[in-house]
Formats: structure tokens, C-alpha cells, sequence
């Protein structure tokens, strides 16, 4: 099989050296030079041609967030991977970094005792992005083509219900996805019908840093989920790093709630967790989302709420960062749409109920018009 070529970014003798060591151990993997700063990266890409990047974020002379936008201005596509700190700064960097045209990121190893464990936790992290972004399988042994070849859609298992109405919007995405949720998001109008619960695979401070990002951009509230909170038309719920988003019941009211269980997936939170609870709260009436990412968090919740009577979009492979999460809900069967990310607002406002006629939402918000911001 072909190497992966990768190029390592970092001002920090001791990362690079880890990063570097950490990659060169894996047999597909090929690092095939280094750079001090951003500048020098851009430098070097014709040079090195690159598979994959991974970039620092605080950089002297040109810090990684310049060097993705040089990058990118230079029409080049190659799949970035930066590194980011578990701090608010940090995370605002990040998603910064993903706005500029970053694929994905990895979280520094912090606290972490000894060099060993360092270079664990970055193996852990990082190898599963690096194959996951270039189309590569997760074992070296495995023979696969170099790049995602197209994959026949599997047409929707048929049904032992007829759909019902949905009464909630429930999303899962992964890699990728805070760029497609900032492309679905803005294009729903305030007077959306039903609550929206959303599950991004994310570290705690960035769901929060996301959630007021993106409610910048919406017309619907965007909030970094709370446990206990009525639900209610309007707004978007974003379950917090490291807690699993469920909907509780109380009587005839339904709310956020949040647990730390167990991870599923590998994942918390998990999008099969907060599918699955909303099909129980909802008894079926659920619209599911699922957006690009790796892995295959969503795929039995999605087959739960075919089952129950709900109805599931998926992103297509050929918008798609990484097309785990949607794929393994395609090709099960349990999609009933599979369309390009910028079809998806279109299909959620079309499976909905009639919006509701009131100019303000929930919060007592003025609408605004289907693709404009606030």
C-alpha cells in the first residue's frame, strides 16, 4: 500500500519529536519533513506534496490559522489536522482554524506524566484522523485503494410503519461537521416547528464556544445543552463535551437531560444515545440527521427511528469529510434520503410539519428570512 506522506507543524522541538515518532511508527505513515512556523509550511508544500498536515495553532512569524487560510488560498485541498489546547482560547483557535478551511483536530495531551504517555495519547488521537481524512483503513494490514472509491447507495430497508409527523429534529456529526453545521443551521428559519437536538463529537469548552458561534449565525437559539431545560420550538440543544444528551420525560413536558454514562462508540456524547432516547420520548415522531464524521455513532439509532416510524437524511459521500457516520447509516439500509450537505436544510424544512405562523420564536426572537443571519 501506498505511504501517506505527512508534514508536521509545530515551533516545538519536543512536539515535533513526538509527533514525529509517534507516525513514523505506524508502517503506512511516511512524515515526510517538518516546518518551525506556518510560512515555512507553505513553503514547502510543492516541494513535499503532503498527503495530510498537522498544524499547530500558536506559531511565531505565521501562526497555524494564517497558514490554513495561505494554504487554502493557494486552492490547495490537502487535509489539515491542527492541534489544539483544552483551554477557551484554545478552543476559539480551533474552530477558527476549522472556519479557515481545517478538516479536523486533536486535543494537546495535558497533565500527562511522562513522555510515553504523551506519544500514547497522540497514536490515539491522531493515526485514526490521518487514515480516516486520506482514505486509508484503520489496520495496515488491510488492503484498501489509496483514496475513498464511490460507494453504491443501498435504497432504504422497507418499512413496517407508515412515517409519522416528527416532533423533533435530532442531528449526530463528527469530523467535518462544525463546517457542515454552519451551512445547514443558518438556512432554518426561527419559526421551525419542533426542538432540535444536536450531538458534535467534541471535548468540553468547545461545544460551548460552538454553540454561541453558531447562534450568531442562526436564526433558531443555539445553546450549549442544559440538563432539565423545557423543550420547545425554536432552539437548538447542543449536548456539552463529555456528557451524553438525552430527552426526559415529565408527564406531557420533555426536557433536556444529561448523563455522564458510559461512552458509546467510543463516543461521549453519543449520537445512538441521544437518537435512541428521543424515539422513546417522541414514540417515533423523530426526524434524524446524520452528518459527516468517522466511525459509525448513529447508525443503530438511526435503524430505531425507521423502526418507530421516524424519518433519517444522511450527507452523501461525495460532500462529506469523512463519510463513516452517514455511510454506515446508508449502507444499512436506514436512510431514506441521501443527499448533498447543501440539499439537507431543504429536506429538514420539507419532512417538518407546516412552521409555525408566529413572527417571533420561541425567545421572543424576530424571525429571519430562510439563509439570512442575525
Amino acid at each position: 500500500m501506498e505511504q501517506i506522506r505527512v508534514m508536521v507543524v509545530d515551533d516545538s522541538v519536543v512536539v515535533r519529536k513526538i509527533v514525529t515518532d509517534v507516525l513514523s511508527a505506524d508502517p503506512i505513515i511516511n512524515v515526510v519533513g517538518t516546518a518551525v512556523n506556518g510560512r515555512v509550511a507553505v513553503a514547502k508544500l510543492e516541494q513535499l506534496k503532503p498527503d495530510l498536515i498537522t498544524m499547530d495553532i500558536e506559531m511565531p512569524d505565521m501562526n497555524g490559522i494564517e497558514a490554513v487560510r495561505a494554504i487554502r488560498g493557494l486552492r490547495n485541498r490537502v487535509p489539515i489536522i491542527m492541534f489544539s489546547t483544552l483551554t477557551e482560547r484554545g478552543a476559539s483557535a480551533t474552530l477558527d482554524a476549522l472556519s479557515a478551511g481545517a478538516n479536523d483536530y486533536v486535543t494537546k495531551p495535558a497533565n500527562v506524566g511522562s513522555v510515553a504517555q504523551s506519544m500514547e495519547s497522540v497514536r490515539q488521537q491522531l493515526i485514526p484522523k490521518i487514515k480516516a481524512l486520506t482514505g486509508r483503513p484503520q489496520t495496515a494490514s488491510a488492503a484498501a485503494p489509496a483514496a475513498a472509491a464511490p460507494v453504491a447507495v443501498r435504497p432504504p430497508v422497507a418499512r413496517t410503519r407508515a412515517p409519522k409527523p416528527p416532533a423533533v429534529l435530532v442531528i449526530g456529526s463528527s469530523t467535518g461537521g462544525p463546517e457542515a453545521l454552519t451551512k445547514v443551521l443558518p438556512l432554518l428559519p426561527a419559526n421551525l416547528p419542533v426542538p432540535v437536538l444536536l450531538v458534535q463529537h467534541m471535548p468540553p469548552v468547545f461545544t460551548r464556544q460552538f454553540a454561541q458561534r453558531l447562534d450568531r449565525l442562526c436564526a433558531l437559539d443555539v445553546v450549549e445543552a442544559v440538563d432539565g431545560t423545557l423543550l420547545a420550538p425554536g432552539t437548538v440543544h447542543i449536548a456539552p463535551g463529555d456528557f451524553h444528551l438525552t430527552v426526559g420525560t415529565s408527564g406531557a413536558n420533555r426536557r433536556t437531560a444529561l448523563n455522564q454514562a458510559p461512552p458509546e462508540n467510543f463516543c461521549r456524547p453519543a449520537v445512538d444515545v441521544l437518537f435512541r432516547s428521543a424515539v422513546a420520548a417522541y414514540d417515533g415522531a423523530v426526524l434524524g440527521v446524520v452528518l459527516t464524521g468517522m466511525g459509525s455513532d448513529g447508525r443503530i439509532g438511526a435503524g430505531l427511528i425507521r423502526d418507530a416510524g421516524g424519518s433519517v437524511v444522511a450527507q452523501d459521500q461525495a460532500t462529506s469529510v469523512v463519510w463513516g457516520m452517514p455511510g454506515a447509516v446508508t449502507q444499512a439500509g436506514f436512510a431514506d434520503e441521501v443527499l448533498p450537505l447543501g440539499r439537507v436544510a431543504e429536506a429538514i424544512t420539507r419532512l417538518l410539519p407546516t412552521p409555525r405562523p408566529a413572527a417571533f420564536s420561541a425567545a421572543g426572537r424576530a424571525a429571519v428570512p430562510m439563509g439570512g443571519t442575525r
